[in-house]
């Protein structure tokens, strides 16, 4: 009971978020890096241009998906943070290797770094299948697009290569549409285009759910003491 009688067992729920989803940037920043790689791999730039692929990876792609880490962790969404951070880390290293590396050359050194990278993206993306599919097919398609280039740079066979540029493609497209679809999201309100939300992605955009006291309790930051 209230100091004036009333039951305040039941009481409003005010939730404050002032930071944005860092999702689109990071996802944005992978389209340039993957498009850049896959032009190279392709043919569709000369070998030589490889220090323009290098650029993007080390002075785009790495600091934007950076700093959609530390604003993931900052909005206590461990995908974000987790699945951006190995990103930008594994850009910085292929784009120093690329950089500093003859045109055209293959790292076996890099190539097993793309593969061990690879299969971390998968930690994130098993864990946005819960709340989100765009997402988490985003970090699965680059967990795989590493993985095929690491083999390419293991064995620098030409059939790999040829699919490592087309994954990455096809990675550089649904990035793209996933931080669109985000991002209208976040400025209409409402789902424009699908993402695949489900459970507690569902909820928190319908905003509808039980609020249980006891739950909001055991939140991170909640202190039990003042």
């Amino acid at each position: 009971m209230s100091g004036e009688g009333r039951d305040s067992s039941t009481g409003t729920r005010v939730v404050l978020r002032p930071l944005a989803t860092p999702l689109p940037l990071g996802f944005l920043a992978l389209s340039l890096a993957t498009t850049m790689f896959s032009a190279l791999q392709l043919g569709w730039i000369d070998p030589d241009q490889g220090r323009v692929v290098a650029y993007t990876a080390l002075f785009a792609a790495a600091p934007l998906q950076l700093l959609a880490a530390v604003f993931g962790f900052l909005t206590r969404d461990p995908v974000a943070a987790t699945g951006m951070g190995i990103l930008a880390g594994t850009w910085a290293v292929a784009g120093l290797t690329t950089l500093t590396s003859p045109p055209g050359a293959t790292s076996q050194g890099l190539g097993v770094l793309l593969c061990v990278a690879g299969t971390a993206m998968l930690v994130p993306a098993a864990a946005a299948v819960s709340s989100k599919i765009a997402p988490a097919v985003v970090m699965a398609l680059t967990g795989t697009r590493f993985v095929v280039t690491g083999v390419y740079e293991v064995t620098a066979s030409a059939p790999w290569k040829t699919a490592a540029g087309w994954v990455g493609v096809a990675l550089a497209v649904f990035a793209v549409y996933t931080a669109l679809a985000l991002e209208l999201e976040g400025a209409r309100e409402k789902t424009v285009l699908p993402l695949g939300r489900r459970g507690p992605g569902r909820i928190a955009m319908a905003g509808d759910g039980a609020l249980d006291a006891a739950d909001l309790a055991r939140e991170a930051g909640v202190r039990p003491q003042l």
